[in-house]
């Protein structure tokens, strides 16, 4: 049993084969896919296929890319649709300094807009961080985001870091990078973090694990994530995939 906690399997990528891509990752044993939105539009499409197939949950957010077009009514609709039971967390969010997609201040004072929202619902958020280490750990460390639920997504800072993360109670998500040869920092992170702090992902169609790098990603390649893991550790694979499954399912209230 895996968990997929991360896969944006809303987009366009898929529309020819969603289907049948679902089929797939259950048959390599993933019983559970998380799909968190980007911005309103995928936010919905989230929901939508959350309500069609029984093992796909939501997640609806604005990631930094796309914060210069929010303003208080996009705040208004993310709550709204909070209430759809298949919604699970307030994601993806954060702030990314490496494409400034958005200006720098627009992405700070949305980002943490949208964690006040979290923790006004007491939903768990997926946060994504590129390039802005310290002012997405100072954010989250100010809010107190261990306590009502938080990950890291695509994690790809260094374990001393991580380290920091987990004493705020914050999950650590791995995702295809931990089987790229040339990713020891990320190696190192799935050595020495506890795996009770762990969850594995894909950020399909993104970011492809070995032995699929270059084509496109799907949430049936997790389990080599949490392959890579069990080798990193020096434990079993069905070990991980326990283990990630009880802890995002905690994460995300999922019985």
């Amino acid at each position: 049993m895996l968990f997929d906690s991360h896969a944006h399997i809303d987009g366009g990528r898929f529309d020819q084969d969603r289907h049948q891509m679902i089929e797939n990752a259950k048959t390599n044993g993933v019983s559970y896919i998380l799909n968190p939105g980007a911005d309103l539009s995928t936010s919905v499409k989230a929901v939508n296929l959350a309500e069609k197939y029984d093992c796909v949950y939501a997640a609806v957010g604005v990631h930094p890319h796309d914060v210069k077009d929010m303003d208080e009514d996009t705040i208004e609709i993310l709550r709204s649709l909070t209430n759809n039971k298949n919604v699970k967390a307030i994601g993806e969010i954060g702030l990314d300094f490496h494409y400034d997609h958005s200006p720098r201040d627009v992405q700070r004072k949305w980002f943490k807009k949208q964690v006040e929202l979290a923790k006004e619902l007491q939903l768990p958020m997926i946060i994504h961080d590129r390039d802005a280490h310290g002012e997405v750990f100072e954010i989250l460390k100010e809010h107190n985001a261990g306590e009502f639920g938080c990950v890291m997504h695509c994690y790809s800072g260094s374990i001393e870091l991580a380290q920091e993360y987990i004493k705020l109670g914050i999950y650590i998500s791995l995702a295809g990078p931990v089987t790229f040869n040339n990713a020891k920092k990320t190696y190192e992170v799935a050595q020495g973090i506890p795996l009770e702090w762990l969850l594995v992902e894909t950020d399909s169609p993104y970011l492809t694990p070995v032995p699929y790098r270059g084509k496109r990603n799907e949430p049936a390649y997790v389990k080599h994530v949490a392959d890579k893991i069990a080798e990193a550790k020096g434990i079993s694979f069905e070990e991980v995939a326990r283990q990630t499954t009880k802890n995002a399912k905690r994460l995300f209230g999922i019985k």
